[in-house]
């Protein structure tokens, strides 16, 4: 067991690490706010994102159980279509879809 002084230097190094790591990027876009490449991200970013993950639980998912294919692409659509048609609200359309799939799974 280590001891308690290595415990505390660990846990020092560590919260300043992850404080550093956090305060850094928004000190950092105070200054770029008005760039055109972040205008870009803050555009493309949640999308990109959202995309990885979506294909990241779809292929573990459909691989787990590939009959499920139909049922994921059901829900897929249903999400892209609230989105776009609610005005682009992100938790209601990813909240849908994700209802979608899981009472796709348990009713048929």
């Amino acid at each position: 067991m280590p001891s308690t002084p290595y415990l505390v230097a660990v846990l020092a190094v560590v919260f300043s690490l992850t404080l550093a790591l956090r305060a850094v990027p928004f000190a950092v876009l105070g200054r770029l706010r008005g760039s055109a490449i972040v205008r870009r991200l803050s555009v493309w970013m949640p999308v990109g994102i959202l995309a990885i993950l979506a294909v990241t639980a779809l292929h573990t998912t459909v691989t787990a159980e590939p009959g499920t294919l139909g049922y994921a692409l059901l829900a897929v659509a249903v999400t892209i279509g609230v989105h776009l048609l609610s005005g682009r609200r992100t938790i209601l359309s990813v909240g849908l879809g994700t209802a979608v799939y899981v009472v796709l799974l348990n009713t048929l």
